[in-house]
């Protein structure tokens, strides 16, 4: 039977107890309704994943026991990195969700010129945890350990700025067919655009900072499912699903 499997920010060392709490500790006594002897597979991005048990049930708690560390398989070799047009909150969820279940390695909300959706200021750290929760339940499902970062929203322009290492690619309709590079790139960086897409400026301005303008196709993607597809076609070309 398959495991469950849990994350935790706390350290694991192999041989030590662990406590959790909160919304955790719920989960595993209330909705799984394990009791002690039962076991379940935590990890935290760092330390690997642990094969561990249930030792004690609380109302408020769940120890367990770590026994060993498990070889984990379902981390991404190729580091993929998508810069994300920010759109309005079921479908930026499930781009995030998608994209960690497909093996992306760090996702950047985008402000761009047809962003329909605004955040203020107050708001940003409350939205910023809810998708990392969405990208840890994904981590949960998919069997991966690592994961990964969901960074604070910027500028269309502030993000072309930085530095961006191996592939890169702005997905539009008018682009090349396909992806193609001269070697194994052991990076790639995706910029798609929001609902309604990039404007024709924003798509020069990135092929001015090195990105290569691409169409996945003949049909017009929207952008929950534009990242899916272009980060299995990654996958695919130079990644684990060759």
């Amino acid at each position: 039977m398959r495991l469950s499997r849990i994350y935790t920010a706390q350290a694991l060392h192999s041989g030590a107890a662990v406590v959790l709490e909160d919304e955790v500790a719920h989960y595993i006594g209330k909705v799984l309704r394990m009791r002690p002897g039962e076991q379940v597979a935590l990890f935290n991005g760092r330390d690997g994943e642990h094969l561990a048990e249930v030792t004690q049930v609380d109302k408020r708690t769940v120890t367990l026991q770590l026994l060993e560390m498990r070889e984990g398989r379902a981390d991404p070799l190729l580091r993929i990195h998508l810069g994300l047009g920010l759109s309005r909150g079921e479908r930026m969820d499930y781009a995030v969700q998608k994209a960690t279940e497909a093996g992306v390695s760090s996702i950047t909300p985008l402000l761009t010129e047809r962003c329909e959706v605004k955040i203020k200021s107050e708001r940003v750290d409350n939205r910023l945890q809810h998708l990392e929760r969405i990208a840890i339940s994904a981590c949960e499902q998919s069997g991966r350990c690592s994961v990964p970062d969901v960074l604070a929203p910027v500028s269309l322009q502030e993000w072309l700025a930085r530095e961006h290492q191996g592939a890169r690619f702005v997905l539009d309709h008018l682009g090349a067919a396909g992806m193609s590079y001269t070697t194994t790139p052991s990076d790639v960086t995706l910029l798609i655009g929001p609902e309604g897409g990039l404007s024709d400026a924003e798509v020069q301005i990135a092929c001015a900072a090195g990105f290569q303008s691409v169409r996945l196709g003949p049909r017009v993607l929207r952008t929950e499912t534009a990242p899916v597809i272009a980060i299995a076609l990654a996958q695919y070309l130079w990644g684990d699903l060759r």
